[in-house]
């Protein structure tokens, strides 16, 4: 590829495929900062390799590959993350969680509905299948998003990873008949369609009911098997009278919280603050994410990272008093 302005213009497309590389480092790597590293590196890498591009297989082809390769690089440590229910069965509600565990650990939330929402379904970027991706080998894993989630044919999945049609499709039903297990062991409920007017008031609902702290408002959202999980706890729960008894025993602090939305993960979530003792306004303590299906929320992943995640996300370091009503 030797004309220059040619070049220039391969360069400037490479470009608008960052927010779909996000996306597929996400799912990848379980971390949105991981994701965002891989995703520059594997710019640098295109940019310099970029007078090798013959042309021979799309631009979007060859800088998949590489996006893979930084990933497997990534993944070669053998670190992988996990939510709570990954690690151990449920835990009762009244009981108090152990110590924190690393928190490089966990799978991570990610900002906003969906990395790449013109290009995929919000569905495959929910927590709960980003964790399950985290149990497949990284070439399967890279396989299965490429197929079920980006619709790369069998041949272009071949050609990225070197390899025969038939290697990548075994590759793909191995990956898939894993996940179809994970889903059974996990006994996540199954999603059901829900459309974003019954979403928002589904997450208006949860948001007013947590600031009264409405036990029975709540309850009333959830799900029969819904579930709690709280990293970097290990701890999680699973039934809607052990997230009750969490909620009025060891969390018994949340009372009075006040909830500011954001989104995560293709799912409402929260900034929840917590009343300052003195008095003086609310402080960070969670971003809530709240996972939906059908008219009920399913799932409720509470993490204490704030410092961390709170400015990723938008959401401020403090809430002032509200003010008294005359």
């Amino acid at each position: 590829m030797g004309d220059i302005a040619a070049v220039g213009a391969a360069v400037e497309r490479l470009e608008e495929f960052r927010g779909e590389l996000t996306g597929y480092c996400y799912r990848m790597l379980g971390s949105y900062a991981e994701a965002e590293d891989a995703v520059q590196e594997t710019m640098v890498r295109a940019w310099r390799g970029m007078d090798r591009f013959d042309g021979r297989s799309a631009l979007r082809t060859w800088v998949y590959r590489i996006a893979t390769n930084v990933c497997l690089d990534t993944l070669a440590s053998g670190k992988r993350r996990a939510l709570p229910m990954d690690l151990s069965g449920p835990s009762e509600g009244s009981a108090p969680p152990a110590l924190p565990e690393d928190a490089a650990l966990w799978v991570e939330p990610c900002p906003g509905s969906d990395p790449e929402a013109a290009a995929t379904s919000g569905e495959s970027v929910r927590l709960a299948f980003v964790a399950m991706l985290q149990h497949l080998p990284p070439r399967q894993r890279a396989t299965l998003i490429l197929r079920d989630v980006l619709d790369f044919s069998a041949r272009e999945v071949a050609d990225l990873h070197g390899s025969t049609v038939a290697s990548a499709n075994s590759a793909l039903q191995r990956a898939r008949s894993t996940l179809a297990d994970r889903c059974r062991a996990t006994q996540v409920p199954a999603a059901l369609p829900c459309d974003d007017r019954m979403r928002r008031l589904l997450a208006e609902r949860y948001a007013a009911a947590f600031s009264r702290y409405d036990m029975e408002e709540l309850n009333m959202l959830l799900h029969v098997d819904a579930t709690l999980c709280l990293p970097p706890y290990a701890k999680w729960m699973r039934g809607v009278p052990d997230i009750q008894a969490w909620l009025t025993g060891p969390a018994i602090g949340c009372r009075g919280s006040r909830l500011v939305p954001t989104a995560a993960n293709g799912c409402p979530a929260f900034g929840q603050y917590r009343p300052h003792p003195d008095g003086t306004g609310y402080l960070p303590w969670a971003l809530q994410v709240v996972e939906v299906s059908g008219d009920l929320i399913t799932g409720i992943t509470a993490f204490r990272d704030t410092e961390r995640l709170f400015p990723l996300f938008g959401l401020p370091n403090r809430l002032d008093p509200e003010p008294t009503v005359p």
